[in-house]
C-alpha cells in the first residue's frame, strides 16, 4: 500500500469557491487576492501580506528588496528544501550553512556567531516540518550583529512560537501553499511583513514592476516579474483558511498516532522526529 506523507484536503468548500470565481472576468489581481492576502495577515498578526504564485518566489522578492546580491553571505539551514537557498543563489550571493539541532531539526543557534563575517548581510532560518525555530535567539543575533532577519515559514502556518503565530517574526516570512502543506492554493505563496516599504516592492516586483496604486497598466517603475497569484488560487486560499483547525486537527492527530506507532518500535527509521511530535501534542 503506498500511503503519502501529506495529501490536499479538498471539500465541496473549495470546489464551489474556484468555480465562482470563473463566472467572473476577474482571474488575476482582482478583489479575491485582496480578500486573501487581507486574512492570511489577520490570521498572522502582520500589518501587509502580499500574495505570490509560490513560497520560492516570495523568497526570492525578499532577497531582492533587502539589497542582498553579488558575494553577500546569507546565514541558513541545509536541512530545507532547495527553494531556502536557491533564492540566495538567484541573486549571486552565497548561503552559508550552520547545521541543525539534532533534536528539533532547525538551525543550532548556538553556532551562527561564529559564521557571521564582514559579509553576512541576514539570517534565513526555517521552520521545520511546523516546528518553530528559537526566534527569541534569531531576533537577539540579528539584533546584535545588525542583519535582517527572514522567516522561511512555508511549512508552518498556524505554529505558534511562545504564543505568537510563526510567520510573524524577522523582517519578513513567506509561507508556501503547496499541495503538501497546512492550506493549498494548487500552487502558491505569501510574504508576510510589517514594513510598508518591503510591502510595496514586492507588490511591484510581482507584478512586472508596477507601481503599487497606479491605473496605468503600461507605466513600469522598475525591472519586475510575473510573480503573481491567480484568483483561482486565492479563492481556494480563502476556502482552505476558513477550515485551518479542522485541517491542523487532523494533521495532529495522525501524527499521534505516529508517535504512539514509533513508542512501540525500538528501530523505526523516523524516531527523530517524536519528541518534536510530542512536544506539539502534549
Amino acid at each position: 500500500m503506498n500511503i503519502p506523507l501529506s495529501q490536499p484536503d479538498i471539500t465541496n468548500l473549495e470546489r464551489k469557491a474556484v468555480l465562482e470565481v470563473l463566472k467572473t472576468p476577474d482571474l488575476t489581481l482582482g478583489p479575491k487576492l485582496k480578500e486573501f492576502e487581507k486574512k492570511i495577515a489577520q490570521y498572522v498578526g502582520k500589518k501587509y501580506a502580499i500574495g505570490v504564485n509560490s513560497g520560492t518566489a516570495g523568497l526570492h522578492l525578499i532577497i531582492k528588496v533587502l539589497n542582498i546580491k553579488d558575494n553577500d553571505e546569507v546565514i541558513t539551514t541545509p536541512f530545507s528544501f532547495v527553494s531556502s537557498s536557491n533564492c540566495i543563489l538567484y541573486e549571486r550571493a552565497r548561503p552559508v550553512f550552520v547545521d541543525i539541532n539534532p533534536k528539533t531539526l532547525n538551525i543550532d543557534v548556538s553556532k551562527i556567531e561564529k559564521k557571521i563575517t564582514n559579509k553576512t548581510k541576514a539570517i534565513l532560518a526555517i521552520d521545520i516540518f511546523a516546528n518553530s525555530a528559537d526566534w527569541d535567539e534569531l531576533t537577539r543575533i540579528a539584533k546584535k550583529y545588525n542583519l535582517y532577519l527572514i522567516e522561511d515559514s512555508a511549512e508552518a502556518l498556524g505554529t505558534e512560537y511562545k504564543d505568537k503565530k510563526c510567520g510573524s517574526f524577522g523582517d519578513a516570512a513567506i509561507f508556501s501553499f503547496y499541495p503538501n502543506k497546512q492550506i493549498t492554493c494548487g500552487e502558491g505563496g505569501m510574504i508576510l511583513t510589517d514594513d510598508k516599504n518591503i510591502s510595496d516592492f514586492c507588490y511591484s516586483m510581482r507584478n512586472q514592476g508596477r507601481r503599487k496604486e497606479n491605473n496605468k497598466w503600461l507605466e513600469h517603475i522598475r525591472l519586475g516579474y510575473n510573480y503573481r497569484m491567480p484568483e483561482v488560487c486565492a479563492a481556494m486560499g480563502i476556502a482552505q483558511l476558513k477550515r485551518i483547525e479542522e485541517i491542523l486537527e487532523k494533521r495532529a492527530r495522525v501524527a499521534y498516532q505516529q508517535f504512539r506507532a514509533w513508542k512501540h518500535c525500538t528501530n523505526c527509521a523516523g524516531r527523530g522526529l517524536a519528541p518534536i511530535l510530542w512536544t506539539e501534542l502534549k
